[in-house]
């Protein structure tokens, strides 16, 4: 009697410690595992069997490894949730990598069709191919219009050397070639603007190029417009401050001339003699002689070994100086410096054509005399070209 109170003890036992055992089980899946299973099939479709699958959590580093029965089946130890790394292999080769994040206390069931991942891979290895070769006749497409647009403005840039080189009454056949010229720089260049994206980062160097083109064409308001939509695009390139004032000052829009060449020289101070003196020379070129004045003083006074600022300084002085009548005769007052200037070009040009035209400023003031003279003083010189951008 006694032996069976103590077997029916130890069953007691047995159980109470089997219940014990369920309910910890229990309370650890609670607290935050998981498992993962499903069926790994190969590039056939079938199941694939003996496949080795390695879990990495990415958090803790800690691995766990399970191998596909005969059906290709698979289920995963208790895993806590987290981002894992998943590692197939069979017989040792790594076969597929992949990747899950997992919710702490969920079953998840997670197949693997090598078959369909190898089709999706080739068909979108197909697609970004087509797309690449699609680019590619893009681009080739876009860097004809470029290369032809680019051509035809260095053409124009020839022929306006050679223009400024030819008398007047023989300048209409370079003329013609210029606008020529020109009318194929505009249509590749915008045909080069179609091709590209909005945001391209090359859309301001084309803009620019075409702003050119319109320049050299005589088209000023396109050309400002162009130079301002690249500088909207893109602020910091300087040269294109430099060429909108260009073209401003030929419009007649001084003070807008006259910002552009200051955020030009803010932003290239190397060059800002350069800068004062072009647009003195296209105010003195469009016949706004008084205007000029301001440009080329800055000029002379940032490079004062420039004859050409002082010449043109020179010109400006003397077309706006002003006369006072004494009976039948006209006394100028000639503006402090006008003689100065003149005799820097002198000096710095002595046996140039500067220095030519400099010299006949100076004759021409010292025939007025000082009991004055009976006419104005006639039309100015031509400038010299304008000097590089």
């Amino acid at each position: 009697m006694k032996r069976n109170k103590t077997l029916s003890m130890a069953v007691m036992l047995a159980l109470i410690a089997g219940t014990l055992g369920v309910g910890l089980v229990t309370a650890v899946y609670a607290q935050g595992f998981g498992q993962l299973s499903g069926t790994v099939y190969d590039t056939t479709g079938k199941p694939y069997v003996d496949v080795t699958i390695t879990f990495t959590n990415t958090d803790t580093n800690k691995t766990a490894e399970v191998q596909t029965d005969g059906r290709g089946r698979y289920s995963s130890p208790p895993l806590t949730g987290g981002t894992y790394n998943i590692d197939l292999k069979f017989k040792g080769q790594v076969i597929y990598q992949t990747g899950l994040r997992t919710t702490s206390g969920t079953n998840v069931n997670f197949d693997i069709n090598l078959k369909e991942i190898s089709e999706k891979d080739k068909g979108a290895t197909a697609e970004a191919e087509a797309k690449r070769a699609e680019a590619e006749k893009q681009f080739l497409a876009l860097k004809t219009h470029y290369d032809a647009g680019t051509k035809a403005v260095e053409e124009m840039k020839a022929a306006q050397a050679q223009l400024a080189q030819t008398p007047k009454d023989q300048q209409a056949p370079i003329q013609e070639k210029i606008n020529a010229a020109g009318t194929i720089a505009v249509t590749e260049l915008n045909a080069t603007q179609e091709l590209m994206k909005p945001e391209d980062s090359n859309r301001p160097l084309i803009l620019g190029r075409l702003g050119e083109a319109y320049e050299a064409m005589g088209k000023n308001q396109e050309a400002a417009d162009s130079y301002q939509k690249a500088i909207t695009m893109n602020p910091t390139l300087p040269a294109n401050y430099n060429n909108l004032g260009n073209n401003l000052a030929k419009l007649g829009k001084v003070d807008d001339a006259r910002a552009a060449y200051q955020k030009y020289v803010e932003l290239n101070p190397a060059d800002a003699a350069l800068a004062w003196r072009n647009f003195g020379i296209v105010l003195y070129q469009a016949n706004r002689m008084k205007e000029s004045i301001e440009p080329l003083e800055k000029a002379t006074q940032l490079d004062p070994k420039n004859p050409q600022a002082w010449l043109l300084l020179g010109i400006a002085k003397v077309n706006t100086m002003e006369f006072k009548t004494e009976g039948d005769k006209m006394t100028p007052v000639i503006q402090p410096g006008t003689i100065e200037a003149y005799q820097k070009a002198v000096e710095l040009d002595p046996n140039g054509p500067i220095g030519a035209q400099a010299k006949q400023g100076l004759e021409s003031l010292q025939a007025m005399g000082v009991g004055g003279i009976e006419t104005k003083v006639g039309k100015a010189p031509a400038p010299p070209s304008k000097g590089r951008r």
